[in-house]
């Protein structure tokens, strides 16, 4: 496992959750990013990884993606659940 270079950021909420559960998964950023594109969303590896180290503002079209390939609510992922 990679260890992070940068601090954590303060840009978004659901970096942090959107990490831990792709993890839980066992899902790779390659495959979470993958079945983003199949949803329209394109971002890069180093998006994905500044998103989970909150260093990147997240766009709400993005976050319904996200929510949706991870299987869990837009909610949670901004910590309201």
């Amino acid at each position: 496992m990679r260890i992070r270079k940068q601090e954590i950021g303060s840009s978004n909420l659901v970096g942090r959750r959107v990490e831990e559960k792709r993890k839980s998964m066992g899902m790779k950023q390659k495959e979470l990013l993958a079945q983003l594109q199949v949803r329209g969303v394109e971002m890069n590896s180093s998006g994905l990884s500044k998103l989970e180290g909150q260093i990147r503002k997240v766009s709400d079209f993005e976050l319904i993606a996200i929510a949706d390939v991870l299987g869990v609510s837009v909610p949670w992922l901004l910590g309201l659940e």
